[in-house]
């Protein structure tokens, strides 16, 4: 632990940012999976809100700076890939 008192704050932001970050790319990856699940099911509505839900959610980690813009962006064409598979 650091001895400086402006570094051990430091420090206890850096790991709260970081779980928040964590909380982000976690609840991303859940969202592509009930995707995933909503399209195997062949249920159009579910899909259509999961893919709506999840790309939400992108933009709000790329607003927060959980994610890159450019990695954002991937995973939206990511789902709406995987979205289409469905309709198709």
């Amino acid at each position: 632990m650091a001895n400086i008192h402006s570094q051990r704050k430091r420090i206890l932001r850096s790991e709260r940012e970081r779980l928040e970050n964590r909380r982000y790319t976690s609840s991303i990856k859940t969202y592509f999976r009930r995707l995933e699940d909503a399209v195997k099911g062949g249920d159009e509505a579910l899909a259509d809100t999961e893919q709506r839900e999840l790309v939400q959610l992108i933009d709000k980690a790329i607003k927060r700076g959980a994610l890159h813009r450019n990695n954002g962006a991937r995973k939206k064409a990511r789902a709406a890939r995987l979205r289409r598979g469905a309709a198709a």
